[in-house]
């Protein structure tokens, strides 16, 4: 039986990820953690979440509760994600982290704290996505330089960064293949006389509105046809589900930095 934390429980990721578990039988929430001052600090996590008595109360420290788990499951922030990473390092616990927006220095941190245990961090937790970044490698291998790249994401009028992570997590897969520097070749806003469109942009458009779960385009444009690849997120409970999965696979690993792609064996 895999014993978790549940870290930002009062969330609507962590919510969703708590809700899961308890219809599971080789997985269970023994804790979950909030911020100082959140309402469901100190109530019972089923009963504050309508899922009923539970016994499993939520706290407010990690470092309270992290002893009785083998796995932290994390759906917060870069900040807060970095401070359960070190306390799951210390502890020697694995750690699955969901959370986005993370800037190159905050990955470089995450890398040297990862050497401490096992984590897995991936921008979107989604089997489908995963599988989508695997094809769009294998596709753009074959397309080369001969279609343009123009990727669009969108998402709810509440998410707080930008472009997704997903999104860039893609535009990184297609430049590593196409030998580009998305630093020099990723175009995010279009407006005015720009000009022909170069041979190496890779286009990155945003767009936030309502409560669109996530819905991630990826365009290969070429003379005479394109192709389209599209994943449509109905629900949070593809990326919670994808968290679970990572926390049982992560248990049972080395030391180290992993992402979904080692998870569902597909490196």
């Amino acid at each position: 039986m895999v014993k978790a934390v549940v870290t930002g429980a009062g969330g609507r990721m962590g919510g969703r990820v708590i809700s899961l578990i308890a219809g599971q039988d080789d997985i269970q929430v023994v804790a979950g953690v909030e911020l100082p001052g959140h309402p469901i600090v100190g109530r019972d996590v089923g009963q504050a979440l309508g899922l009923g008595r539970t016994g499993i109360l939520a706290c407010d420290k990690l470092v309270d509760c992290i002893d009785e788990a083998d796995v932290v499951i994390d759906f917060t922030n870069p900040e807060a994600s970095l401070h359960y990473l070190k306390i799951a390092g210390e502890k020697k616990r694995a750690i699955v982290i969901g959370s986005t927006g993370f800037t190159a220095v905050e990955m470089e941190t995450v890398r040297q704290l990862a050497k401490n245990t096992r984590c897995v961090l991936a921008p979107n937790m989604s089997v489908g996505i995963n599988v989508l970044l695997k094809i769009l490698e294998y596709c753009t291998g074959i397309l080369d330089d001969e279609y343009d790249v123009e990727i669009i994401e969108a998402h709810h009028h509440l998410k707080k960064d930008a472009p997704s992570g997903t999104a860039m997590r893609m535009a990184e897969v297609i430049a590593e293949k196409l030998g580009r520097n998305l630093e020099k070749d990723a175009v995010y806003t279009r407006r005015g006389l720009i000009g022909e469109r170069t041979k190496r942009e890779i286009g990155i458009q945003t767009i936030r509105a309502g409560d669109i779960v996530g819905e991630h385009t990826v365009i290969f444009g070429g003379v005479g046809e394109r192709l389209e690849f599209i994943h449509r997120a109905q629900s949070r409970d593809n990326f919670a589900k994808g968290a679970i999965r990572a926390a049982r696979w992560i248990v049972g690993q080395e030391n180290g930095l992993y992402d979904m792609q080692d998870v569902l064996g597909l490196r």
